[in-house]
């Protein structure tokens, strides 16, 4: 593979099969990248569990963050080997090793393909317990291999591509045909969009004012779009026309308190309103949901339950702000613990809070594609999982070998266990030979 520096051309235009290697990568410029191209991805800065990472996992492209001192380290035209489930990066390896590397892709796609003959087969446990499995696209383009998948629908659709573009924002004509595209795709199939979600580490270049000291805990998603309100009302506007295309369903970001929810709900009827007076063609059932991925939002869980229509667990920033760590900072990576029981007790709180209402509620976040902690998910309750789906099969196949019924026994033990070791090491103990290693 051939080494190309970032600062030297155009992600997009990458137009052969390299391993991209560079200081860092913005979730920006990631969703620029041709999988088909980008084979390998190695960075100086970043850790396993950055926004940047996961943007990797669900476009299939090996990637290994927090080297530190990788583009020092190699050179143009050096040969490197990307293992991303190790998390190393290998200099010019010898024979020996390339022959082990072969064997080891050989053996993963005898894997892959052995999962292929579960896609039309549902994920349901051996007593019977079925969820829902959907999938997490960045951009319409990933549509087909959404439905390669046989998702059952798209439980997160990131709408921040929409707003990449250095030179301008997109008008309401622009978000409303991509929504429309995805939605017509999805032929009746559920399509959750998420309002826009920048800040922290979702940096718009086409907008000022977003260079803070503490980005994960300042203006960002919802608290933008409420002080930046031309630019929601643009949005939702696009999503409302677009709700008469296919089974719509919108959902707010870090929500917090009620009062934000309260504000984003009566801009969106508004709008409505607006609308209608024109006589706009919409959805006249359009669910309106959040995501749960504030510990108060948790908290509060039942007073939100009351005014939104369904609840979707971002694990991603509920483990960051839970356990108070930077996802993105490699020097404190093993402070974030998915395994981690005060995560676990929040997640019950939220599906009881939210059963009592009698709303639906799903996890989009990267503890929903971990098929471990998928099956706890399962044994919580939970309506749906929304993941890359690359990882569908995996999740799939494992729900598919276990009793629900063992499940929530486990699920029990955990909730009163100390530590994520603790719980990950009882986890991978019960689950044994069922899993893929």
């Amino acid at each position: 593979n051939q080494l190309l520096y970032r600062e030297r051309l155009s992600l997009s235009k990458i137009n052969k099969e390299v391993i991209l290697v560079s200081p860092n990568l913005l979730p920006s410029e990631m969703i620029m990248l041709d999988p088909d191209k980008v084979r390998g991805i190695a960075l100086d800065a970043g850790g396993k569990t950055s926004h940047t990472a996961i943007l990797a996992r669900s476009q299939g492209i090996p990637a290994v963050l927090g080297l530190r001192s990788i583009t020092r380290d190699i050179k143009p035209d050096d040969l490197l080997i990307v293992d991303g489930n190790l998390g190393i990066v290998i200099i010019d390896p010898d024979e020996n090793t390339l022959i082990s590397y072969r064997g080891k892709l050989f053996e993963q796609e005898k894997r892959e393909n052995e999962l292929v003959g579960l896609r039309n087969l549902p994920a349901e446990t051996l007593d019977g317990i079925r969820i829902n499995l959907l999938a997490n696209i960045e951009i319409p383009e990933e549509i087909e291999l959404v439905l390669a998948s046989n998702a059952q629908g798209i439980g997160l659709f990131r709408s921040e591509f929409l707003f990449m573009n250095p030179r301008e924002q997109p008008d309401e004509d622009r978000q409303f045909r991509a929504y429309e595209k995805v939605l017509k795709a999805m032929d009746g199939m559920p399509v959750t969009i998420r309002t826009l979600d920048v800040g922290g580490d979702k940096l718009l270049t086409s907008m000022d004012g977003l260079d803070e000291s503490n980005p994960l805990l300042g203006w960002r998603a919802i608290r933008f779009c409420l002080e930046e309100e031309e630019i929601f009302r643009i949005q939702l506007r696009a999503l409302l026309r677009a709700s008469a295309y296919g089974n719509l369903r919108v959902m707010f970001p870090l929500i917090s308190n009620a009062e934000e929810l309260d504000s984003a709900l009566s801009i969106l009827a508004e709008e409505r309103r607006d609308l209608e007076a024109g006589g706009t063609p919409m959805s006249e059932d359009l669910p309106v949901g959040i995501m749960i991925e504030v510990p108060s939002a948790a908290l509060i869980s039942d007073v939100l339950a009351r005014k939104a229509d369904f609840f979707s667990i971002g694990t991603n920033d509920l483990i960051q702000y839970t356990m108070a760590v930077d996802r993105g900072n490699e020097k404190i990576a093993s402070l974030y613990q998915p395994y981690h029981p005060a995560l676990w007790r929040l997640i019950k709180m939220t599906v009881e809070n939210a059963g009592a209402a009698g709303i639906p509620v799903g996890v989009c976040g990267e503890v929903a594609g971990d098929p471990v902690l998928a099956v706890m998910l399962l044994a919580l309750g939970l309506d749906d999982l929304s993941m890359s789906a690359y990882s569908i099969p995996a999740v799939k196949r494992i729900i598919r070998s276990v009793n629900a019924g063992e499940a929530s026994v486990a699920l029990e033990r955990i909730m009163n266990m100390a530590t994520a070791d603790e719980v990950e090491s009882y986890l991978n103990g019960w689950l044994g030979d069922k899993l893929d290693k």
